[in-house]
């Protein structure tokens, strides 16, 4: 793998997490209770858990939210 592949790579790499960050703290935050009406009550704590693979899956979980709030 050359250098310049190996860069671009790692670039599009941060820009999905710097993405997944932006889009999952408010959805952890504000927009999981809507995803999973089990969740709505969860503690901080839980949150903080579920944060590493929200921004991991962000597109699938922003998806499961438009549905959600287009069904309700």
């Amino acid at each position: 793998m050359s250098l310049g592949l190996a860069h671009g790579v790692l670039f599009v790499l941060a820009i999905y997490l710097g993405l997944g960050v932006l889009v999952a703290v408010p959805l952890v935050v504000a927009g999981i209770g809507r995803i999973d009406p089990a969740a709505k009550t969860a503690p901080w704590t839980f949150r903080l858990l579920v944060l590493p693979g929200a921004i991991a899956l962000w597109p699938f979980l922003l998806r499961r939210l438009r549905k959600a709030v287009a069904s309700s």
